[in-house]
């Protein structure tokens, strides 16, 4: 059950046109949950003078953050109404209900690669959140905190069937397992919840880093201890050797040397969140090829990290031909027009151009004496069948 309250809050006396003086006043009504201790605006206000229960506040009168944030849970939870997820796979693996915001789709009303990927950081984030095990850090462990370790993301590969549309619902289900010794796997499948077709999948590896050298490091034991009972052997994606991804030099042939990082592309652990990578390699891509094709393959491999005060180049190369569909990928088109509401008889399958298309992509930083890498990366695309008539 929610309690509320209401106050009255005087400002300093105004005075109206014809000279009277009035007090202004606003009502404010607050809902809180009934467990909750209700303090008035005077307590607030007296924080750090001794007389305010809440928390003690900053010279500039701001009420410290970690008083007043939610607290983690500290065991497992089965159920989080608040975030729509809950545990699933014998009680390791998560899955989340996500309605597609406005926000995260692009001019066509589907949604962007980079919001897919955004909620995949997320849906993996709220699952540690409910496993128990969730320290302060930014989806690191108690055991993580302590040594002063922190997640980063090493490789990640990502498969598109279908990009949903604006105010779809969809199924995020995600898990964990053991990538070699010192490695972590996460993997994501994303469902339509009104049909439970697939819409795409993932796969990426993690290591852990010292936050304090930002140098990798091995898993300690009590880390091991902590996330092993989480590991299924399940894959989203099953991959055979992995596909080498050639370095470009400043001779490929789209080249953007003038990026910089924004502040508001800095995560919890200050450097630049891998998600703005993808725009970065993006913007390469010439706009005419961007509006007549859609992106449905990406394998990213990280080497380092970024930060505020770098400038970064971005490279991009095309395959010199176009490269045709294998047996999946083709499977993947015909799934992707029987399943908009089309029929094999109308015989739209045949319009299908069945060709792929790939372009090989490199982010650095600009040095004075030499270049860094940053990613790596693969992306597959074809061309966008939108306008095709549906079946009657």
């Amino acid at each position: 059950m929610a309690a509320a309250f209401s106050c009255s809050v005087s400002f300093p006396f105004r005075y109206s046109r014809n000279g009277n003086r009035y007090r202004s006043r606003v009502d404010i009504k607050i809902n809180a949950s009934s467990s909750t201790r209700l303090h008035t605006l005077n307590e607030i206000a007296g924080a750090g003078k001794g007389s305010s229960p809440l928390a003690a506040t900053t010279e500039n009168r701001h009420i410290a953050e970690e008083q007043i944030r939610q607290k983690i849970p500290t065991q497992k939870q089965l159920v989080d109404s608040y975030r729509q997820g809950l545990i699933t796979e014998r009680g390791v693996g998560y899955r989340q209900t996500v309605v597609v915001r406005s926000y995260e789709v692009g001019p066509y009303k589907t949604a962007t690669l980079e919001s897919l990927l955004n909620l995949f950081q997320e849906t993996a984030l709220n699952h540690v959140w409910m496993s128990g095990l969730l320290s302060n850090g930014f989806g690191a462990t108690h055991g993580m905190m302590r040594n002063n370790l922190i997640w980063v993301v090493s490789r990640m590969h990502v498969q598109v069937d279908h990009y949903p549309i604006w105010g779809e619902v969809l199924e995020f289900d995600t898990w964990v397992g053991a990538s070699g010794k010192n490695g972590m796997r996460r993997d994501w499948l994303v469902r339509s919840q009104a049909t439970g077709i697939t819409y795409a999948r993932a796969t990426s590896t993690w290591v852990m880093m010292n936050e304090k050298t930002r140098r990798l490091s091995k898993m300690p034991e009590e880390v091991r201890d902590e996330i092993s009972p989480w590991f299924i052997e399940k894959q989203a994606i099953k991959e055979g050797i992995p596909e080498k991804i050639v370095k470009l030099d400043e001779n490929a042939k789209y080249v953007n040397s003038d990026l910089k990082p924004r502040r508001s592309d800095l995560d919890m652990n200050h450097h630049v969140n891998n998600v703005k990578y993808v725009r970065w390699m993006q913007e390469t891509i010439p706009d005419k090829f961007l509006e007549s094709h859609q992106l449905f393959g990406i394998v990213l491999e990280y080497r380092r990290e970024c930060g505020s005060s770098d400038r970064v180049q971005s490279l991009c190369q095309p395959d010199e031909d176009e490269i045709q569909t294998n047996g999946v990928e083709q499977s993947l088109l015909k799934n992707m027009v029987l399943t908009s509401g089309m029929v094999e008889g109308n015989g739209y399958l045949g319009l299908l151009d069945t060709k792929t298309y790939g372009y090989t992509h490199l982010l650095q930083i600009k040095g004075k004496n030499r270049n860094e890498e940053i990613v790596r990366g693969r992306t597959r695309w074809r061309k966008k069948y939108s306008t095709l008539p549906y079946s009657t």
